[in-house]
């Protein structure tokens, strides 16, 4: 393909783009497809032979798009939101065409540099405390990680680090296994599983908090379990609290837990993976008080930020920590400025080596909505879920089962876990619309996320009227 083919098909699959999502809630929500579906309709080895571009085109529509869930749709209320926009999806392609991998600044200047003016742009939209921003002089920064379970992966291994070059320097007869046998992190029980895989790389412990009756730790309980553990000989270095969980989205009281954390020397990360597009907003901005507290904070523009998978931004208060745990530095990595204290190689904040050019996704999303155009959609999605909740509470054979503070409702039909079950297997089966479970205090629940970009009032109005038809006619089938 010359450029001069690359300029008519580039224009052709922008076309399909457009399309495709232009009329997305056309297609059926849910594949009807089977595992191995695919294999069949494509042969077992590459072609010898170069194959014509149209015929490659034909078999999108043939091979790919049966098996695809369509989570732009604006009947997709499952998990959380995937962001997407027309800018980002420019942006990727620019992103592409450079084909970077900017793993030092000598790598690709730009790449490194508007990656740390966009966090510190972010930081400010947060109003996150100058501890966290790059700034020209601070001692912090932010870095693009893949997700929200790497950044959290990565804060962990650096405390770790940070925890045995602490006890290593005030006993220097203590051997690493011999620390590393009693140290231990802690999560609410409501946390992602992610944390939970995190110890689990870093070969630690790592301890579930209960959480109380809105699903949320506070600091007693954090205090209890420390006391416990230090009393057992372990040694308290990681407190990972959620704000936004997502089985309910609730929240973490980090006003607790943060001088519990710092008194006890502990590291304290705060995944907000979904939730923290939401503090951009004035009126969501309580939500983090306390993130002073923190050693370091991450969420997910990737979600409901209007920026395409992936980009889950990460701030650490002394970047020192972070690049203390991972740096390696090869002749042939490094570069003349490295050591000059005015650039950032982000090869060392991460576990991965190669990194693309995420950050002009942010850039470009950012100048074309504006920050007042992205507290505008975050508003629009809250109000769509807080719809959606009044629809619920009209109907007295529904109860609600947590409190709506964003996008997310979580509910269930009055009655035994074995109703809801078939309540939701009936639902995705339909296909009209899909959405996923989760347990609360072990209960079946359902939950509805507003997810879809271009979701409306009009959207959540046909979702309810499918889930009601449905439980209308399983309630009618147990009476009989």
């Amino acid at each position: 393909m010359d450029p001069a083919e690359f300029r008519r098909r580039g224009k052709e699959m922008v076309d399909y783009i457009a399309d495709y999502l232009e009329n997305i809630e056309g297609r059926q929500v849910y594949p009807d497809v089977v595992p191995g579906y695919l294999r069949n309709l494509i042969p077992d080895a590459a072609p010898e032979h170069p194959e014509a571009y149209e015929e490659i085109v034909k078999d999108i529509e043939r091979v790919i798009m049966p098996g695809v869930t369509h989570w732009q749709s604006p009947y997709f209320y499952a998990y959380f939101p995937t962001g997407s926009s027309f800018p980002a999806m420019l942006a990727d392609m620019l992103s592409g065409a450079i084909g970077c991998i900017g793993f030092s600044w000598a790598a690709s200047p730009a790449c490194t540099e508007l990656e740390t003016v966009m966090l510190d742009w972010l930081g400010k939209m947060l109003n996150l405390p100058k501890e966290f921003l790059a700034g020209t002089e601070g001692q912090g920064g932010g870095v693009i990680q893949s997700t929200a379970s790497e950044a959290t992966l990565v804060a962990l291994l650096a405390a770790r680090a940070k925890i045995l070059k602490r006890l290593q320097a005030e006993n220097p007869g203590l051997a690493e296994p011999e620390i590393l046998s009693k140290l231990v992190a802690y999560s609410s029980d409501q946390a992602h599983c992610s944390v939970e895989r995190a110890g689990l790389i870093g070969g630690v412990k790592m301890k579930k908090i209960p959480s109380d009756t809105k699903f949320s730790v506070g600091g007693e309980a954090l205090r209890k379990v420390i006391e416990e553990d230090k009393a057992a000989g372990l040694i308290p270095f990681y407190c990972c609290a959620t704000l936004g969980t997502t089985p309910s989205c609730a929240f973490d009281n980090i006003m607790e837990i943060g001088p519990i954390c710092n008194s006890e020397n502990m590291w304290m990360h705060i995944d907000a993976a979904y939730a923290g597009s939401s503090f951009i907003c004035p009126e969501f901005r309580h939500l983090l008080n306390g993130v002073e507290f923190a050693d370091s904070f991450n969420f997910n523009p990737h979600k409901w930020l209007l920026i395409n998978f992936d980009c889950s931004a990460m701030w650490v208060k002394k970047r020192s920590e972070i690049i203390g745990a991972f740096k390696m530095d090869p002749l042939y990595l490094q570069h003349d400025n490295q050591d000059s204290g005015l650039v950032t190689d982000y090869r060392h904040w991460q576990i991965p080596l190669g990194r693309r050019f995420r950050s002009l996704k942010m850039w470009f999303v950012f100048r074309t909505y504006g920050l007042k155009g992205l507290q505008e959609y975050i508003r629009k999605h809250v109000s769509l879920a807080h719809e959606f909740e009044s629809l619920v509470r009209q109907d007295k054979r529904f109860e609600i089962c947590g409190d709506v503070v964003l996008g997310l409702v979580c509910f269930r039909l009055k009655g035994s876990n074995a109703l809801n079950e078939k309540l939701l297997k009936a639902i995705n089966n339909g296909r009209k619309i899909h959405m996923v479970p989760c347990y609360l205090a072990d209960s079946f629940v359902l939950r509805f996320a507003v997810c879809g970009r271009t979701t409306e009032s009009k959207h959540i109005q046909l979702a309810w009227e499918n889930i009601t038809e449905i439980a209308t006619e399983i309630l009618q089938e147990l009476q009989q």
